[in-house]
């Protein structure tokens, strides 16, 4: 999606460095947790299974975790001043899952129970609570200078994603058609707040922990945000179109449960006479199970849908780029990030 750049090493070599370098203290966050909370914290995060027997290998990418460092190191820091920040988002993140996971009633999460079906709504809830609190902390415990600035990055994309995951669950109740319906500026708006706000944080946070000028920190939640619609509008292709044994969830998982991800809402704002015919089955009494389903995404794709998303994605892949040319940063690391972001968004799970 991208145009080329030099890269000097891959990017499953990047997430495996962050990754490593982040990893103790993240492991050692979560032992300060009660035993209960730490269980389910390290089920979540994809350490252990129901019980706390270990998951050999088993571990997400470490999206933020990456960025936080690359942030530091893209400030002329040592990576190793974002891990506090990058232990805050991960835990962050985490947190947003669970409860997301709850709220949308999803049942699985990574090709295994979610955490509310493994151990229950309550528990998933307090260890989520657990999780928000944890963050919080570590990273005002940081040491050196920068940690009073970064807990106040924080709160803020705190407050920007829960606005984010409201307007989220607002758009549920609107009806697909007429005045009252979601538009794609709409949700390319809560897309900001919900994912972009948390990659933005981390990019950003490791700067403000590495002691950046606010130009450098402003630079790279920037980029974090449009990686994060771009991320976004991936994600809601790959809900429709993409494979069940890569993705995790069932086909036309959005389309079954009626969600307004963004290709349908451009299908529908498109002139088309697909665009006409998807509105009738969506607002239809008939379940969108089966043909129905695979029916819709026919028909989304017929009306420019798939075509819209890719060109969202496209535009604010580009526009996280045009941010970080317009800042100095550290080569290297500069490179790394140019060599992560396309990797993040061109993918099939």
């Amino acid at each position: 999606m991208t145009p080329s750049t030099t890269r000097r090493t891959s990017a499953p070599r990047i997430l495996d460095r962050c990754r490593e370098l982040v990893r103790p203290a993240l492991v050692e966050s979560v032992r300060r947790l009660h035993p209960w909370h730490a269980e389910t914290a390290a089920f979540s995060l994809g350490w252990s299974g129901v019980g706390g027997d270990p998951v050999p290998g088993s571990q997400g990418k470490g999206v933020r975790q990456a960025l936080a460092v690359l942030g530091a190191e893209a400030a002329g820091g040592s990576g190793a001043d974002a891990v506090p920040g990058a232990v805050a988002v991960e835990l962050i993140h985490t947190f947003s899952l669970i409860h997301d996971d709850i709220m949308d009633g999803d049942e699985t999460r990574r090709r295994r129970p979610a955490l509310w079906k493994a151990y229950g709504t309550g528990p998933a809830v307090l260890a989520g609570d657990a999780l928000f609190a944890l963050a919080v902390s570590t990273l005002a415990e940081s040491p050196g200078p920068g940690g009073p600035a970064a807990v106040r990055q924080l709160a803020g994309t705190l407050g920007e994603l829960v606005h984010g995951q409201a307007q989220d669950l607002l758009f549920e109740s609107r009806p697909w058609t007429g005045p009252d319906a979601v538009l794609p500026q709409e949700y390319r708006a809560m897309a900001t707040h919900k994912t972009g706000s948390l990659l933005g944080c981390a990019a950003a946070v490791g700067a403000v922990l590495a002691g950046a000028p606010p130009s450098t920190t402003e630079a790279l939640d920037r980029a974090g945000r449009h990686l994060g619609v771009a991320f976004q509008a991936v994600d809601d292709l790959l809900g429709i179109w993409g494979d069940p044994q890569v993705t995790g969830k069932p086909v036309h998982s959005d389309l079954r449960r009626l969600k307004k991800t963004y290709p349908v809402l451009a299908a529908l704002a498109a002139d088309h006479p697909a665009a006409r015919s998807l509105q009738a089955l969506l607002t239809s009494a008939d379940p969108l199970d089966g043909p129905a389903a695979r029916r819709a995404a026919e028909l989304i794709d017929a009306a420019g849908g798939r075509r819209a998303t890719a060109a969202e994605a496209q535009e604010h892949l580009t526009a996280a780029h045009d941010c970080l040319d317009r800042v100095e940063l550290a080569e290297e690391a500069r490179g790394d990030l140019l060599t992560l972001i396309p990797y993040l968004v061109d993918r099939t799970g």
